[in-house]
């Protein structure tokens, strides 16, 4: 394993380490990140457990921020419609 539980590709990580990265090149490392998650784990914890991991040595880095966008923006999808939803048609 490249990297650890939070991070098992270690994308964040090498995101840390571009120099002059820019916010838009963290957003695409970001998506790349959460689309690798596994359904059952919750991103909100995870990028929470990578914030405290990066957040004190790099407060104002671009992946910071994204982090923190990710946060904020990030939950667990919820099942709507499916079959009970819809409208049955009265066969007559």
């Amino acid at each position: 394993m490249k990297g650890d539980l939070d991070d098992p590709k270690a994308l964040i990580q090498e995101g840390y380490k571009i120099e002059n990265i820019t916010p838009s090149e963290c957003r695409s490392i970001f998506l790349d990140w959460a689309l690798s998650l596994p359904l059952e784990q919750d991103p909100n914890v995870i990028i929470k457990n990578l914030l405290k991991r990066y957040q004190p040595e790099f407060p104002a880095h671009p992946m910071t921020e994204t982090l923190e966008e990710g946060l904020l923006k990030m939950v667990k999808p919820k099942r709507r419609g499916g079959w009970k939803s819809r409208h049955r048609a009265k066969l007559d």
